[in-house]
């Protein structure tokens, strides 16, 4: 969204982008613990007769401690993603540890609950996709230095848990913040009129769906395959090379149909009816969402957790059935054109999605939840359809195939915006956002000046000498 940018403090874009890669990089160890270990090496002499370093240990918020190495890592990871560190200093890196740092142990005094099994599947998510980067598991191990795959994974599993402390602390703080009209109207008034954001060129739109009918005898021919594949499975074969071969989800066909899922998991409800209510080992009879027929084996029980393989069969659509519906929705088509009816009315009355059906046809942009769209971020497909419309034209009836569902459609212009200075009356909703986040900056500004007055910080040696946006050495 290229509205006018409200940067929090403490934090620059290359900032924000160090923070992000050092998700998978940060080290988290309690202080009493490396305190109590580097005392011994403390007291050791060199050659020189002077103390050795205390393990590198730079700064301590909290239970937490912070390493030298942790900002050579932050580095690496940066690097490693193709981002520049020649602009970050060492001191800026060393600033959003500190502040993590404080996040987390905040989420602690304040009894914030972080589960083993969300920090598992946290660590599952980041270890398939760190494995498809590099390779194996033991690429992995030997890219963040550890011995052997049970020392990476304990010390990721502390890693993530962090970072899960971290951001449900930052979320409190967030929520806690509301924002009235007045507040929306007195922060657009101090924007002076140079400075006001430009919004690009918007769009509304709305579509019609027909979706043409499968017939029940070509539900019964999946069925009668999914049946198929449980029996030949319970005698043996396997189901993961089903799933291979015959699968028609693209998002796990080629994994055998795997899914790692809990209940708040976002399937469709009766997917997870079906996974909870299996046993181990136990191979569902086939059953329908959305999407088309399914079956599910259940390999793994882990508390909430369920591991499982699916196969998703999609019934075909005759051509007859296609003929019926493209000849309805031109129909459609050919009564708004002719004022019969209205677009909205014929998308209530007629359309077979109901998503949209209520709201007379209208779509609601996912990433913004109100109707409109902006151009240059609108998803490629709805822009090929729309960009040359007029407002109120109406498409042809085209036929849209994803993943196999095939469905006729008609999409109409409802409101074209021109990119514009902001308006008060007409953004409103893009205003008070902006209202909005610069007031959650505001407190978390305020939550930090607070908790670094109340929690034991230190920081050694040469960062001291660091000049931080927050007042992390308490001047």
């Amino acid at each position: 969204m290229p509205l006018k940018k409200i940067q929090m403090k403490s934090i620059n874009n290359k900032i924000a982008l160090a923070f992000f890669l050092l998700l998978f990089s940060c080290s988290i160890v309690k202080a009493q613990e490396i305190i109590k270990d580097s005392a011994v090496v403390s007291t050791k002499k060199v050659q020189s007769n002077q103390k050795q370093k205390i393990d590198g240990v730079i700064a301590t918020v909290g239970d937490y401690i912070i390493l030298d190495s942790d900002i050579d890592k932050g580095y690496l990871e940066i690097s490693s993603q193709g981002g520049s560190i020649k602009d970050v200093t060492r001191c800026q890196m060393l600033g959003k540890l500190l502040e993590d740092k404080l996040y987390a142990h905040q989420a602690i005094q304040d009894s914030i609950k972080v589960t083993d099994t969300e920090v598992k599947g946290m660590m599952d998510d980041r270890l398939n996709y760190m494995v498809e980067q590099l390779g194996s598991l033991e690429k992995v191990v030997k890219y963040y230095k550890k011995n052997n795959e049970e020392e990476f994974k304990t010390y990721f599993f502390d890693v993530l848990k962090e970072q899960k402390l971290t951001s449900e602390m930052q979320k409190k703080i967030v929520d806690a913040v509301e924002i009235t009209p007045e507040e929306v109207r007195n922060f657009f008034k101090t924007i002076p009129t140079a400075d006001l954001p430009v919004f690009g060129a918007e769009m509304e739109v709305a579509q019609i769906v027909i979706t043409p009918k499968v017939t029940d005898a070509e539900k019964q021919k999946v069925i009668d395959k999914l049946n198929a594949f449980k029996k030949e499975c319970m005698e043996g074969a396997s189901f993961a090379t089903k799933a291979v071969l015959y699968s028609q989800d693209p998002g796990s066909s080629s994994n055998g149909g795997f899914y790692k899922m809990n209940r708040k998991t976002p399937f469709v409800k009766e997917f997870k009816d079906v996974a909870f209510s299996l046993a181990e080992g136990e191979i569902s009879a086939p059953f329908e969402t959305d999407f088309g027929f399914h079956i599910i084996y259940v390999e793994k029980i882990k508390g909430q957790e369920v591991e499982l393989r699916h196969i998703l069969l999609t019934p075909s659509v005759s051509e007859e059935s296609l003929k019926d519906a493209k000849e309805k929705i031109t129909l459609i088509r050919k009564k708004i054109m002719d004022k019969e009816i209205t677009f909205a009315e014929a998308a209530r009355t007629q359309s077979d999605e109901k998503e949209t059906r209520v709201n007379g046809g209208a779509l609601i942009n996912p990433k913004t939840q109100d109707t409109r769209f902006e151009l240059t971020k609108m998803d490629p497909s709805l822009y090929g359809q729309v960009s040359n419309l007029k407002e109120g034209e109406i498409t042809a009836p085209f036929m849209e195939d994803v993943q196999g569902k095939k469905k006729y459609k008609l999409i109409t212009v409802t409101n074209r915006i021109n990119e514009h200075t902001a308006d008060y009356a007409k953004d409103y909703v893009k205003i008070k956002d902006l209202a909005l986040k610069e007031k959650q900056i505001k407190a978390i500004g305020k939550w930090f000046d607070d908790k670094i007055k109340e929690t034991y910080i230190k920081i050694i040696g040469e960062y001291r000498d660091c000049t931080f946006t927050n007042n992390w050495l308490k001047k």
